[in-house]
């Protein structure tokens, strides 16, 4: 099974910030960068496709012709909850960051999830896939989530997930037994 994994292009946000799974804008070089993940694409046909629900994912999908992609929240970024859209400056001054930072892979943010969480609600989802006998899929994700797609085809352990987000824009492909 061959599995694309597509991360949106760069988005509007201050470097700096956690914005997980806040809709938050795309650069004004949207057109340019999702130009080049179509080519990436171009000669590839699915038997299926789904995005991230999120608008960064959903119109990079309807760009590269995908406009029924499915929308599934397994595929959304990581949560991170009441620190959603602050910076890391900001979330060092919290009393709770102290545990966060020592353990992202199992504490999660407050009210948000652990690397782990996402991991593994990612992990459930492409067993599904790999049970659907479908051949060849294409999934428009973010960061996080193609990192984890990584750990689960074996490629690093979880806790090199964030040392190995693949760049905005990038065009991955997976292969599964």
């Amino acid at each position: 099974m061959e599995i694309y994994l597509v991360r949106h292009t760069s988005v509007d946000v201050p470097a700096g910030y956690a914005y997980g799974q806040t809709d938050v804008p795309l650069r004004s070089s949207f057109e340019d960068e999702a130009e080049v993940v179509k080519k990436n694409l171009s000669g590839h046909t699915f038997d299926k496709v789904w995005s991230s629900p999120l608008t960064r994912c959903v119109r990079l999908a309807n760009y590269c012709g995908y406009p029924n992609a499915e929308k599934e929240d397994r595929i959304k970024e990581i949560s991170f909850g009441e620190w959603e859209m602050k910076s890391w400056d900001e979330l060092s001054s919290d009393p709770r960051s102290e545990a966060w930072f020592n353990d992202w892979i199992n504490v999660p943010a407050p009210s948000g999830e652990s690397l782990q969480d996402q991991y593994n609600r990612v992990s459930r989802f492409l067993d599904e896939i790999r049970e659907s006998g479908l051949q060849k899929v294409c999934l428009f994700a973010h960061g996080g989530v193609l990192a984890c797609a990584h750990v689960y085809a074996g490629e690093y352990e979880l806790k090199d997930a964030f040392k190995n987000v693949p760049s905005y824009g990038a065009v991955i492909k997976l292969e599964l037994d």
